[in-house]
């Protein structure tokens, strides 16, 4: 009897779950939402003015223990890869007053930009149910990654040079 061509065989399957991102060459890879947010510091920053760029979206607070544990690798990385284009956008969900945030990100001296997130991007990158969520950005635009919890260095390392070439 001859298998129906419609039918894959389950390694296959499992070989394309454990793939990795998606890659702009596959049906279905969204879009990142536009938006425009205020930083701590008083400027104001617009995905549109980052297209053509790698980005990373780390949403974290400051209350959050796994979150202060990743900051030091995303400001390695933002040293490390800005050169090359890329841009990691902190989005504090703190309730407090932006200064107190941006007090906490010059204490830890945070090499990225930081902003709260509003209702706005919450609705469109939501549900965010844990921190932190890191959003990875190709230079297209699209959304290949999406991260609910602490990221190690070295896997942190690995999405960022995926969002690189």
């Amino acid at each position: 009897m001859k298998p129906s061509p419609r039918l894959v065989p389950l390694a296959v399957i499992i070989a394309v779950a454990l793939a990795g991102p998606l890659t702009p060459a596959r049906a279905g890879v969204p879009t990142a939402p536009a938006f425009s947010l205020h930083t701590v510091d008083g400027k104001t920053v617009r995905l549109s003015e980052l297209r053509g760029r790698p980005v990373i979206l780390d949403f974290w607070a400051t209350w959050c223990a796994p979150c202060k544990s990743s900051m030091p690798h995303l400001s390695a990385m933002q040293s490390r890869y800005r050169d090359r284009g890329l841009v990691i956008l902190g989005l504090s969900m703190d309730d407090d007053d932006p200064q107190v945030v941006r007090r906490f990100a010059d204490r830890l001296g945070l090499t990225f930009r930081v902003a709260v997130a509003d209702d706005h991007v919450l609705d469109a990158y939501g549900p965010i149910r844990a921190l932190p969520t890191t959003v990875y950005i190709s230079r297209r635009g699209e959304i290949v990654r999406r991260v609910v919890g602490y990221i190690d260095v070295e896997t942190m390392e690995t999405y960022v040079r995926e969002l690189l070439p």
